[in-house]
């Protein structure tokens, strides 16, 4: 009784390893794919992750967070208290809120400041430069994982699990076909002696 509840045991361990190293496997191969084909952004059903690498939206975006926003729509749109993304004049995307939406004839821009600094941003942001809109999801620590997922060898160091999961599917198969063996020896033993009586 004792031997075939650690049978069970065993078993029911084994295919939860299984699920989970196949579900990050998944999760790996599906955020390379996604960050390759958007241009180094990885999206999901039309939202960008973007990674946070400062302090400046703290406490509710923590630094390494990963956060979702929506690239869509009329970048003229946004008023005081929405927080968007966008471009820098150096290549760098930041995420702030606004603080005053400031209207020019046709022209729209936007006063900006992070939630943890003491002081707005420089210079107001162009409605042309903003990209997206914060969502208001947030996945805590994740950001350093896509970080690593994005250098050369955080990419080999992802690799890691599958081959995890390769190696033990192997030792899954060789398991089974052992005890297949055995079975079948056991069952070729029974089938002698029973037609040596």
């Amino acid at each position: 009784m004792k031997k075939l509840n650690k049978k069970k045991v065993f078993s029911f361990l084994n295919h939860v390893t299984t699920a989970l190293l196949f579900l990050v496997l998944i999760s790996m191969i599906f955020l390379v794919i996604s960050t390759k084909a958007s241009g180094g952004e990885p999206e999901i059903m039309g939202y960008q992750l973007k990674t946070v690498l400062s302090g400046s939206m703290e406490p509710d975006i923590k630094t390494g967070s990963i956060i979702a926003v929506k690239p869509a729509g009329d970048m003229k749109r946004f008023k005081e208290n929405d927080v968007i993304t966008f471009m820098e004049e150096d290549g760098k995307l930041i995420t702030h809120r606004v603080t005053e939406v400031i209207q020019s004839g046709d022209n729209v821009m936007y006063r900006t400041k992070g939630d943890n600094n003491n002081a707005e941003d420089l210079n107001p942001v162009l409605s042309e430069n903003v990209v997206a809109e914060y969502t208001g999801v947030t996945i805590p620590y994740l950001g350093y994982l896509v970080n690593l997922a994005q250098s050369q060898n955080g990419a080999f160091l992802l690799l890691i699990p599958g081959f995890i999961l390769i190696g033990y599917a192997g030792f899954t198969i060789w398991q089974a076909i052992k005890e297949l063996e055995l079975s079948n020896k056991k069952e070729s033993k029974e089938n002698d002696s029973s037609s040596l009586t």
